[in-house]
């Protein structure tokens, strides 16, 4: 796919809508998450567990995501207080971006699931967490993974791109949205 490739993001319910452009295997990393966590905050949006399948996430940058309508329905789940910020649709409860907690980090994983065209991203290049039969889980490709991270944060830092985010107030901070930090009885629940 060219690098001017795109597709269009809504929530469940519709209130929510926008887009990310570019999209594509240059601008961006493919990839099936099995982590406790993913499967956690769907559980807890109310979403069914994912363990069989894992989380279909595109991880690109935040200069990528622009909103076309429903903004004022982002709200921020967090597991643990270090934790990532899981974005969602509050009108719907359905799962949207993941980010890490400061603007500077410039980083999102997109929920493919709620993309019109998923095969703008590409195949699969890597999967994180993988179950393993009798002994703990591992990445496949997480080396891959992990240097397009890398190289799209320093992009995104050099070029100044990091400060076109619709996620953060730049001049606080903060994240756009409220911050709902579950306790650690509700986090445990989450993983009976």
């Amino acid at each position: 796919m060219a690098d001017t490739a795109s597709t269009t993001f809504s929530c469940s319910c519709g209130k929510m809508r926008g887009r990310v452009a570019p999209a594509g295997p240059k601008t961006g990393t493919h990839l099936i998450c099995h982590c406790r966590d993913c499967r956690a905050a769907a559980r807890h949006l109310g979403h069914p567990d994912t363990a069989q399948n894992g989380v279909d996430l595109f991880q690109t940058s935040p200069d990528t995501i622009k909103f076309e309508s429903g903004t004022e329905h982002l709200a921020i789940l967090r597991l643990s207080p270090k934790g990532p910020l899981r974005w969602y649709a509050s009108c719907c409860r359905t799962p949207m971006f993941n980010t890490l907690s400061r603007p500077g980090l410039a980083f999102v994983t997109v929920l493919v699931a709620n993309t019109d065209v998923p095969a703008v991203f590409g195949p699969v290049v890597a999967q994180g967490f993988v179950p393993q039969a009798g002994g703990p889980a591992k990445h496949k490709n997480g080396a891959r993974m992990v240097m397009s991270i890398l190289s799209r944060l320093i992009a995104q830092r050099v070029s100044g791109r990091w400060k076109k985010t619709p996620f953060f107030d730049l001049a606080s901070g903060e994240p756009t949205a409220p911050v709902h930090l579950i306790g650690k009885e509700e986090r445990a629940a989450l993983f009976d």
